[in-house]
């Protein structure tokens, strides 16, 4: 008993004792809380993204229905019908037009249906309406028969490649605003992943603030948030962005960031590279638009400007010969 007296008295046995105690206390303390924390915090983190999802429905459902349509509305069986029924998607459209669609803002089956529809009414309109205008308004009166039917011919041509036109000429407004708001997105974008943001948070955040610059370019970010908490892959969700938006600087980011996620680097350097680049790019533009510019000056001011400048400096030397009797 002296003995276990001794060495329960003894100060190296009390700390130690005390520091397993104290070990003990903390693990039991912690352990029983950790699972059901855990737990909860999947079941939040679940219920967030179930809720992102609903979210981003309700607002691409919003943003289709201000556009006026809706992405999956369904065409008119009897439009559907004459494109079936003709086979004009064999014979009109190809990859580069479904390409070219996308890049105009329209993304449904129904537009392209649509699109195919008037490339074959609108010629039949055209010719319809010169014949309309020569043989019932008068016009071409003294042009002989040839000369008639020559411009029947071009008003069906012209309706022909009217869609053609109006599709290539709204791609190309959409391209330039959103290469235009690029670069800006991309800082913000950076700032939020650096504050901490997911890139889908911060997806969602650039598309707010971006809207009020550039609407297809917010358009195109929410589709692509929605893209990445849908899709199996979301490699799949950025090369779609590229697809859609068909520039080079948006593909170059959108492979970074696929590069970024598979290697595991951080995203802040390749956005903020990326940012830098674009910026350079909208100065080079701006710059060569710059320099375009006096060489097409000339022109307007010998036609316009220096006739003027001689009427403004010799009419009072012509008015003062003329008062002397010189002229």
């Amino acid at each position: 008993m002296q003995e276990i007296a001794r060495i329960v008295m003894d100060p190296q046995f009390l700390m130690t004792a005390l520091v397993s105690i104290a070990v003990f206390a903390t693990v039991f303390t912690f352990l029983p809380s950790a699972g059901p924390s855990l737990r909860s915090r999947m079941k939040s983190v679940a219920l967030e993204r179930e809720a992102l999802r609903a979210k981003q429905k309700a607002r691409l459902a919003e943003a289709e229905r201000n556009r006026g349509g809706s992405l999956r509305r369904q065409d008119t069986s009897g439009v559907r019908g004459i494109v079936d029924r003709l086979d004009l998607r064999r014979a009109l459209a190809d990859e580069k037009t479904a390409a070219q669609l996308r890049n105009a803002g329209f993304r449904s089956e129904s537009a392209m249906t649509r699109y195919l529809f008037l490339r074959f009414a609108l010629p039949f309109v055209g010719a319809s309406l010169v014949f309309a205008w020569i043989y019932l308004g008068g016009g071409l009166a003294n042009q002989p028969t040839m000369f008639k039917v020559v411009a029947c011919i071009l008003g069906a041509y012209a309706g022909f490649y009217a869609p053609v036109l109006y599709v290539a000429n709204a791609a190309t407004k959409r391209k330039e605003s959103i290469q235009l708001a690029w670069p800006d997105a991309l800082d913000l974008m950076l700032i939020c992943v650096e504050s901490g943001m997911s890139i889908e948070a911060a997806f969602r955040r650039v598309a707010d603030e971006i809207g009020a610059q550039s609407v297809p370019l917010a358009e195109e970010l929410v589709l692509t948030m929605a893209e990445l908490s849908f899709l199996p892959e979301r490699r799949q969700a950025y090369e779609n962005l590229a697809t859609r938006t068909g520039l080079d600087s948006v593909k170059s980011v959108t492979q970074a960031l696929i590069q970024a996620e598979r290697y595991g680097t951080p995203i802040g350097n390749a956005l903020r590279v990326m940012a830098e680049e674009s910026r350079e790019q909208r100065m080079n533009a701006a710059e060569k638009k710059a320099a375009a510019l006096p060489p097409k000056l000339t022109v307007p001011m010998i036609l316009f400007f220096l006739p003027v400048l001689f009427v403004v400096i010799l009419a009072p030397a012509i008015m003062s010969l003329t008062s002397a009797g010189i002229l």
